[in-house]
């Protein structure tokens, strides 16, 4: 049922509409909500109810921050929803845009993931070992398969976990054999992360795995040969204009 006045007549009219914003008013609406329903224009409706101080206690506006919190929940879901789905649509493109990685490519992108997460020499602590930590199993399956493509496998590497004094080290080493498909006697003895109570973590829980300590013995050759070629890359010529699958991103 309309809230809009039978009056009829301009003055008429225009009074009628008035007295009804005025008790819309006093039910708890506002401003947007009386030139809604009646039909004027929201300027209008604030000269008219603008003065009336907006009952915020009354059962009206209670009722309407209820809808009003129910329909942004409802708006922030569906835009939650597309996003999330946006993403996952460019995530996958961009998947399916590597395809097959070859030698060379996974030489490169290693050389480069190593000198960004792994263990470097530096002047006065020369040290040549290979000794890679993270806690994405995605990165650390990267790794171990770039060392396995120099020749050695990995079995041959020594495995450690890193975790909190108040986590389960052993089902974490056992998820993270699985996970790069080794056996846990490659495991060395776990190191522990001192937990402070007073500290608020959010890495915590059965999900909570730790970070995995990946070491290649015998490795001086790779680093030296790892340093090389990201330095070979950073002398490189300009790669040409970004292809055309990530046109558009930010």
């Amino acid at each position: 049922m309309s809230d809009q006045p039978d009056a009829t007549g301009g003055a008429g009219r225009r009074a009628a509409l008035k007295g009804a914003a005025h008790r819309l008013r006093d039910e708890g609406c506002t401003v947007d909500e009386i030139a809604d329903r009646l039909g004027v224009a929201k300027s209008t409706a604030y000269r008219w109810v603008g003065h009336i101080p907006l009952d915020v206690s009354s059962d009206a506006a209670a009722q309407r921050r209820r809808v009003a919190g129910a329909r942004r929940a409802l708006s922030w879901a569906e835009k939650r929803a597309l996003r999330e789905a946006a993403e996952c649509e460019a995530r996958r493109r961009a998947a399916e845009w590597v395809g097959v990685l070859a030698s060379r490519e996974l030489l490169l992108v290693g050389a480069v993931l190593y000198m960004c997460e792994g263990t470097k020499s530096k002047p006065g602590n020369t040290r040549y070992d290979l000794t890679f930590t993270n806690s994405d199993i995605r990165l650390v399956e990267l790794f171990v398969r770039f060392v396995e493509t120099t020749g050695r496998s990995r079995h041959e590497l020594r495995y450690r976990v890193a975790i909190h004094e108040n986590a389960d080290a052993e089902a974490a080493g056992r998820w993270w054999a699985a996970e790069l498909g080794v056996d846990v006697g490659c495991f060395q003895r776990p190191t522990w992360k001192r937990h402070h109570p007073r500290t608020t973590r959010t890495n915590v829980g059965a999900e909570y795995r730790g970070c995995l300590v990946v070491r290649v013995p015998r490795s001086r050759d790779l680093y030296l040969w790892m340093t090389g070629v990201v330095e070979g890359m950073v002398a490189a010529s300009a790669p040409d204009p970004r292809p055309p699958e990530v046109d558009g991103t930010r």
